[in-house]
C-alpha cells in the first residue's frame, strides 16, 4: 500500500472522528433517564471509536511523514483514552465488567471481530532498543549468578530443539528436503513483508532528518532574523515606556518574569491597544477601592445571613429524593481529540503536497514553530536590557528610585512556607539513597524477585466470541464470559494504560487487577502477555517467592522499597502475586505457617495509595482458590476482578484446530474436531494443549501421510485428566456475586425483578377479587 493510500485512509478516519465528536457534543449534554437508551448510546460510541482506533493505529504505524505522525499520535492517544472512559461509563451503568453488543453490531453491519481492540505497535517499536538493552542486561545478570539454569531440563530441551533445527537445515542444504514453507508462502506475502521493512527504515530516516532540521533551521533563523527580532522587540517596549509616560505622567512598572514579562503586555496587541488597557485598568482600580470600603461595612451581617440560608437550604433539600438522571462524566480526552482535529483541519485538510512525494518533513512548518521559540529566547535577553533601560530612564527623567515589587516578598514567604510543609510531609525516606539503581536491579534479580517474562503474545490466547450474550441477558440469564471477552479486558485495563503514558495519566486509573479462575485457563499466560506486549519489567511478589527473603519488619520494608523503586525507574512494570489468596488467607494451613504467606496483607493497600497516575505500575494477582481469602481486604486491594472461565464449545473448537496446526498436525476428514470439542466439555486450555503436545510427537507427525490423525488418539490421552465440573464453575460465580461489583449487579437486577413481581402479584390479586365478587 502506497503513502497515497495511507494518506487517504487518514483523511477518511479523521472525517469519521470529526462527525463522532459532533455527535458526542450533541447527545451527551442532555441528562437521560432511560438506562437502555443510555447504554445503546454509549455502546455505539464505543464501537465507533474502536473502528477509528483500528484505522488510526494502522495509519500511524505505516505513514512516513514525521510531522503528520506527531499529530496522528496525539489523536491516537486521545481515542485510546476515550475508549477507556466509555468502558468505565458502561461498567458503572450496567454494574458488570462484560458487555454484549450483538444487536448494535447487527445494526452497524459489523462482525464481532471488528470489536477487537488493537495493541498499538508503537508500544514496542519505539522502545525496541531500550527493551533489548534491558533483556540483555537481565540475561547477563542471570548468567553471572547461574540463575538462568535453574532447571537443567530446559538446557537439554533447548539443545535437542537446536539439534533438530540443524539437522533440518542440513537436509535442506543437501537438497533432500524442500525449504521451510516452500509451498505455503506466496510471493505477495514475501513482497509485503519486504515493503513493510523498507517503510520502517524510511520512517526512522525521516524522523532523524526531522530532528536534525529542528536544530539546523533554528540556527539559520537565528543568524538571518535574530538581530531584526531583537531590534523590533526593543523598539516596541521603548514605545510603550514613552506612551505610558505621556498619558499617565509616570513610567510603567516592568512586569515580573514570573508573570510573563513584556510578553503578557504585547500578546497579539498593538502598542495603542496596550495603552488603552493601561488607562482602563487605572480607572477600574479606583472604582474597586471605593467599593471595598462600602463592602467592608456591610459584609459581616450579610455573611451571617448567607450561612443561615445555606444551613436552611440543606435541611430543606435533604428529605427530597433526587431524580434518577444519568449524565456523562466529564472527559479528559475529548479536548485532546478536538485539538488534534482542529490542527488537522488548519494544517493538513487542504494542504497541497504535490511537491513532497517522498513525504519528508515540511521546512516551512518548522520555520513557523522555531520562529516563535527564537522570539521567546531573544525576548528573555531583551527583557534584561530593557529593565535596566527603564531604571536609567526613571533616574534620569524623574530622579526616581526603583522600589522592590510588592509581590516578591509575598512570593518569597510562600516559598518558605511551602518548603516547611514539604519537610513535614516527607514520611517515606529513601532507604537506598546512596546506591545506584543498577545495583538495586541486580539485587532483585539475584533474589529472584525480578524475573524474565515469557515471550507470549496476547494473540496466542485463543478463544471465540460469545454470540448470544445480549439474548441471554434479555431472558435474565447471566452468561459466563467468553475467553475473548477476558482478552479484551486485559487489553483495556492492562496493556493500553501501561503502553501509553498519556493514557495512563488521564484515563480512569486501574492500579490493580485480579484474574480468578480454575487451574489451566491461562491466567499466568495473560500476565506474561501483558509484559510482552508493553515491554514491561516483571516483578514477582508471590508468597512462595518471598518466603524467607528479607526477614523481619525492616527487611520487609526494604524489600518493598527496592521493588517499587526499581518498578518506577524501569516502568512500565507489572508486580505479579501468584496464588494471591494466600496473602489474604482466612486460616493459614499448618504446613504454610513457616512461610508467613500473609506478610504483604497490611502493606498492599498502603502501596496502592502511593501509586500515582504517572507511575505506570500494575499489580496483578492470580488465584484459583479465591474462596480461601478474606473477602473484604481482598476486594479492597484488587480494583478490577476478572473471572477467567473454562472454555466454551466455540472456544474449544478454535483451540483444538489452532493448537493441532501449530504443533505440526494436519487436519483431515478423519479428524472430527467438533466431536473433540463436545467430548472435552469442562477441560481447560492447559489440559488440551498438554494432550496435543503428548500425541503429536515427531514420529506421529511423520506418520500422518499414511495414517491421519483421529479424535480417539486425543480422547484416550485425556481419560486420566479431571475436568472442571459445573459445581466448581458455580462456586466461582457464587464467590464473584459477593464481590462489590457482583453485589451491586445482583441488587440492581433483584430490585428491578421485585418491582416487576409486585406488579404481577397486584394483577393476580385484582383478578382473584373480581372472581370472588362474581
Amino acid at each position: 500500500m502506497s503513502n497515497l493510500m495511507y494518506n487517504k485512509m487518514w483523511h477518511q478516519t479523521q472525517e469519521a472522528l470529526n462527525s463522532l465528536l459532533d455527535k458526542e457534543s450533541q447527545k451527551m449534554t442532555e441528562p437521560q433517564r432511560n438506562k437502555v437508551f443510555v447504554f445503546q448510546t454509549l455502546a455505539t460510541f464505543y464501537i465507533k471509536y474502536v473502528q477509528i482506533f483500528r484505522n488510526m493505529e494502522n495509519v500511524y504505524d505505516q505513514i512516513v511523514h514525521p510531522q503528520k505522525r506527531m499529530l496522528i499520535r496525539k489523536v491516537l492517544d486521545g481515542v485510546m483514552g476515550r475508549i477507556l472512559e466509555l468502558k468505565n461509563e458502561m461498567v458503572e451503568l450496567e454494574l458488570t465488567e462484560f458487555h454484549y453488543f450483538d444487536d448494535i453490531l447487527q445494526d452497524l453491519k459489523l462482525a464481532p471481530q471488528q470489536l477487537d481492540v488493537p495493541i498499538p505497535r508503537y508500544f514496542l517499536k519505539e522502545r525496541l532498543e531500550v527493551i533489548k538493552g534491558r533483556e540483555m542486561n537481565l540475561a547477563r545478570i542471570l548468567n553471572e549468578c547461574g540463575l538462568d539454569l535453574p532447571k537443567k531440563v530446559w538446557r537439554g530441551f533447548h539443545q535437542s530443539k537446536k539439534t533438530v533445527k540443524e539437522r533440518e537445515e542440513e537436509m535442506v542444504f543437501l537438497g533432500m528436503k524442500p525449504p521451510p514453507l516452500f509451498n505455503e508462502v506466496s510471493a505477495a506475502i514475501v513482497q509485503s513483508e519486504h515493503v513493510t521493512h523498507l517503510r520502517n527504515e524510511v520512517q526512522l530516516k525521516h524522523e532523524q532528518n526531522y530532528q536534525e532540521a529542528l536544530v539546523s533551521i533554528k540556527e539559520e533563523l537565528r543568524q538571518m532574523e535574530g538581530q531584526d527580532i531583537k531590534e523590533q522587540l526593543q523598539d516596541q517596549i521603548r514605545q510603550w515606556f514613552i506612551e505610558c509616560r505621556n498619558l499617565t505622567g509616570t513610567f510603567p512598572d516592568y512586569p515580573n518574569e514570573e508573570e510573563g514579562g513584556s510578553a503578557i503586555i504585547f500578546s497579539n496587541k498593538t502598542p495603542e491597544q496596550v495603552i488603552e488597557d493601561i488607562l482602563a485598568s487605572q480607572e477600574e482600580e479606583e472604582k474597586l477601592k471605593k467599593k471595598k470600603k462600602k463592602d467592608e461595612k456591610e459584609s459581616k451581617p450579610k455573611k451571617a445571613r448567607k450561612e443561615k440560608e445555606r444551613r436552611g437550604s440543606t435541611k430543606e433539600r435533604a428529605p427530597k429524593e433526587e431524580d434518577e438522571e444519568w449524565k456523562m462524566s466529564p472527559s479528559l480526552f475529548l479536548q485532546l481529540m478536538e485539538e488534534g482535529n482542529s490542527l488537522y483541519k488548519d494544517m493538513w485538510l487542504n494542504k497541497d503536497e504535490s511537491w513532497n512525494f517522498p513525504q519528508d518533513y515540511d521546512p516551512e512548518m518548522i520555520k513557523e514553530e522555531k520562529r516563535k521559540e527564537l522570539e521567546l529566547e531573544i525576548r528573555v535577553q531583551v527583557e534584561e536590557l530593557m529593565r535596566q533601560e527603564l531604571k536609567n530612564l526613571k533616574l534620569a527623567v524623574n530622579r526616581e528610585k526603583e522600589l522592590p515589587a510588592r509581590g516578591k516578598k509575598g512570593k518569597k514567604g510562600k516559598g518558605k512556607k511551602g518548603k516547611k510543609k514539604g519537610k513535614r510531609g516527607k514520611k517515606d525516606k529513601d532507604l537506598t539513597a546512596d546506591r545506584t539503581i543498577d545495583s538495586l536491579y541486580k539485587e532483585l534479580v539475584e533474589e529472584g524477585l525480578l524475573i524474565q517474562s515469557l515471550k507470549v503474545k496476547l494473540s496466542d490466547y485463543i478463544g471465540e466470541y460469545s454470540y448470544l450474550g445480549t439474548t441471554l441477558r434479555q431472558v435474565a440469564v447471566e452468561p459466563m464470559p467468553s475467553l475473548l471477552d477476558v482478552k479484551q479486558l486485559i487489553t483495556l485495563y492492562g496493556i493500553l494504560p501501561l503502553g501509553s503514558p498519556e493514557v495512563h495519566e488521564k484515563a480512569p486509573l486501574v492500579k490493580s487487577l485480579l484474574l480468578a479462575g480454575p487451574p489451566g485457563v491461562g491466567k499466568k499466560m495473560l500476565v506474561h502477555a501483558i509484559c510482552t506486549e508493553t515491554g514491561a519489567t516483571l516483578l514477582n511478589l508471590s508468597s512462595s517467592n518471598i518466603a524467607g527473603k528479607y526477614p523481619g519488619k525492616t527487611g520487609l520494608q526494604m524489600m518493598l522499597h527496592l521493588v517499587f523503586k526499581v518498578a518506577r525507574q524501569f516502568q512500565p512494570s507489572v508486580v505479579w502475586i501468584q496464588d494471591t489468596e494466600k496473602t489474604f488467607y482466612k486460616r493459614v494451613p499448618q504446613a504454610e505457617r513457616q512461610n508467613e504467606p500473609k506478610r504483604l496483607k497490611k502493606h498492599l493497600p498502603k502501596i496502592l495509595k502511593l501509586l500515582k497516575p504517572d507511575d505506570r505500575i500494575l499489580i496483578v494477582g492470580t488465584t484459583h482458590r479465591p474462596f480461601d481469602a478474606e473477602l473484604q481486604p481482598f476486594c479492597r486491594v484488587y480494583q478490577k476482578i476478572i473471572l477467567v472461565p473454562r472454555p466454551d464449545y466455540a472456544s474449544r473448537y478454535v483451540l483444538w484446530k489452532q493448537i493441532i496446526l501449530r504443533n505440526g498436525g494436519v487436519l483431515t476428514n478423519a479428524l472430527n474436531i467438533s466431536c473433540l470439542s463436545k467430548v472435552t466439555d469442562g477441560f481447560t486450555q492447559g489440559q488440551i494443549v498438554k494432550v496435543i503436545k503428548e500425541v503429536l510427537t515427531d514420529r506421529r507427525i511423520r506418520q500422518q501421510p499414511h495414517k491421519p490423525l483421529t479424535a480417539v488418539e486425543f480422547i484416550t490421552m485425556m481419560t486420566s485428566m479431571n475436568p472442571v465440573y459445573k459445581e466448581e464453575e458455580e462456586s466461582f460465580k457464587n464467590w464473584y456475586a459477593k464481590t462489590p461489583l457482583g453485589k451491586k449487579r445482583i441488587l440492581s437486577l433483584t430490585i428491578g425483578g421485585s418491582i416487576k413481581d409486585k406488579e404481577k402479584d397486584k394483577g393476580k390479586k385484582k383478578g382473584k377479587k373480581g372472581k370472588k365478587k362474581k
